[in-house]
């Protein structure tokens, strides 16, 4: 039926991405126990999360002539806060980082917690959480027990206990487990064992990856997979692949599958779409179509000829759904004819996507495929959402085409509903 839509003025909402920022090693957030995770990196005045003494004395001697040798010998004496607060009213980032240093050195264990405190109780662990890592770390080698008493009773984000626990698990693994099993009650996760994992994994990578597997499917498992594989990575791709292969969790072993095949698409996407294709799953239909966008953005041409040996199933539908991802960003025309011409490796996520990918481009043609979609609900959602969108961002345009185009009644319907809602809300 032609469509028939009210009057309108449709504003477009928005939705903010938000994102945490956090320091390079702290825990990641995940939204789901295993196949999706954030790992955060934020900047400080120092990023480490541990120094060796030797780098802490060669930070601490260079340019001994500089302006601030004078505020150096200053901050050495008098009580831990006061020097803390005179560190904080030097502005030169390279001069405050070597004043941090050594004002952490210098730290007995019993000044520990009143700085830690001071430095929370006015932002400053938010606003410098490389300074604050350093001090954990710093307090961790010296009284991890203390420093953890101290995390468990003041803070809620798991930053400061995991920063510690993983310092003491690097330190000393048998004490830091014993630790985090001990103070743990529940059959649920053990959120103490992600800072354990993260502080083991280059250490000892081969424990770390056992404690991990004695996890049940959780948030805290998802955290402790992001903490590992950096370092089964840095022991080599092949290794990493043939690790996460091997478990025999399904869940776990699908979260690792998508992690690392994330991880290499830009620098090997062939190499990783072989490996989904090996290893048939969820991770394989989530990730297939980034490995084969991967591989057209090196050379089109290329990933058009591995997309044609496939054979038909959901490899080779997911492997068109990458390739049409990508032409349609610049070229939603030609990634229409792409799809015409392998009409049957096309399903609704391949018409979605493009949908998605080329409406910033051309709205027009991106709704025109929607008619593609063979799931009656999915289609008509999929209709509602993005002309309205697009009302919001063209309204003209928007009403130009649908007077023009055959749509379902239901969405019509829901459309003139949304239309006076909005006219009710206006007046």
């Amino acid at each position: 039926m032609k469509a028939k839509i009210l009057p309108i003025s449709l504003t477009c909402i928005v939705g903010a991405i938000g994102f945490m920022i956090g320091q390079k090693s702290s825990a990641p957030t995940a939204t789901d126990s295993d196949s999706v995770a954030l790992v955060n990196d934020r900047g400080g005045n120092l990023s480490a999360t541990s120094t060796t003494s030797g780098t802490r004395t060669s930070l601490s001697s260079r340019n001994p002539e500089s302006s601030n040798a004078k505020a150096g010998a200053n901050i050495n004496k008098g009580d831990a806060l006061t020097r803390l607060e005179e560190i904080k009213n030097i502005h030169d980032p390279l001069d405050r980082a070597r004043m941090w240093l050594q004002f952490v050195d210098g730290l007995s264990a019993e000044e520990f917690e009143g700085v830690v405190a001071a430095f929370r109780a006015d932002g400053s662990s938010q606003t410098n959480m490389g300074d604050y890592a350093l001090l954990l770390n710093a307090w961790a080698k010296v009284d991890p027990v203390a420093a953890l008493d101290y995390a468990k009773a003041n803070t809620s984000n798991p930053f400061a206990r995991q920063t510690i626990l993983a310092t003491w698990a690097a330190n000393d693994p048998n004490s830091a487990i014993a630790w985090a099993k001990g103070n743990h009650e529940g059959d649920g996760p053990n959120p103490w064992m992600v800072g354990v994992i993260r502080g083991l994994a280059f250490q000892d990578p081969e424990l770390a990856s056992s404690l991990l597997k004695e996890m049940p499917r959780s948030v805290e498992r998802g955290q402790a997979l992001d903490s590992l594989l950096p370092a089964l990575l840095k022991q080599g791709t092949d290794t990493a692949r043939s690790w996460a292969s091997s478990i025999t969790d399904e869940a776990l072993r699908e979260g690792a599958i998508m992690r690392i095949a994330e991880r290499t698409l830009d620098s090997d996407p062939e190499g990783t779409a072989d490996w989904l294709i090996a290893n048939p799953s969820e991770a394989t239909n989530r990730r297939m179509d980034d490995a084969l966008s991967a591989m057209a953005r090196k050379d089109e041409s290329s990933a058009l000829a591995y997309y044609n040996q496939l054979p038909a199933g959901d490899s080779r539908s997911n492997a068109l759904r990458g390739i049409v991802n990508h032409i349609a960003q610049e070229d939603p025309a030609k990634a229409v004819a792409l799809m015409d011409q392998h009409s049957g490796d096309v399903n609704n996520r391949v018409v979605e996507q493009f949908v998605w990918h080329s409406f910033r481009k051309d709205p027009g043609t991106a709704v025109s495929s929607i008619a593609r979609m063979t799931n009656v609900e999915e289609r008509d959602r999929m209709y509602s959402r993005t002309i309205e969108w697009w009302m919001g961002r063209d309204e003209q345009a928007a009403m130009k085409w649908v007077s023009g185009n055959t749509l379902p009644e239901n969405v019509i319907n829901r459309l003139n509903r949304n239309i006076e809602r909005r006219q009710q809300r206006d007046n």
